[in-house]
């Protein structure tokens, strides 16, 4: 996997500008922060998108793909002044569940998501390296 820098660009935080991998293609749908039961156990912002990030990792898993294997995440989020207001400790729970990876990333702001509850939702492309030799 290679991190694409255009030559004189300011380096972005918290996401790259591109990737560029091999191998094979893990798609994981939106991922809202509820547990695997359906039940959101809190409406705090932070809070649901730690479990929608806990909720992707146990997705990759499945297929044999770890955090570090994610090119490409969207967030879908439901009101961006919380996202911007809370972007020190979703950092904080970002790093917790995905480690210092940081993939390619488009964050919009919707009107809704389809569950009611739902704050956030995250879609994820992963490509786990194919074996050498």
């Amino acid at each position: 996997m290679k991190t694409l820098q255009p030559p004189g660009w300011k380096a972005p935080k918290g996401y790259a500008n591109g990737m560029a991998a091999r191998g094979t293609l893990v798609f994981v749908g939106g991922q809202v922060g509820w547990n695997a039961d359906r039940a959101f156990e809190t409406d705090d912002f932070v809070g649901q998108a730690r479990r929608a990030l806990e909720n992707v990792v146990a997705v990759l898993a499945e297929a044999g793909a770890r955090p570090e294997h994610v090119v490409r995440m969207t967030w879908y989020v439901v009101d961006k002044r919380v996202y911007l207001a809370t972007l020190r400790a979703l950092g904080h729970a970002y790093r917790d569940v995905m480690g210092r990876h940081y993939p390619v990333m488009t964050a919009v702001e919707v009107a809704a998501l389809i569950e009611d509850r739902a704050q956030v939702e995250i879609e994820v492309t992963a490509v786990v390296p194919d074996e050498p030799g």
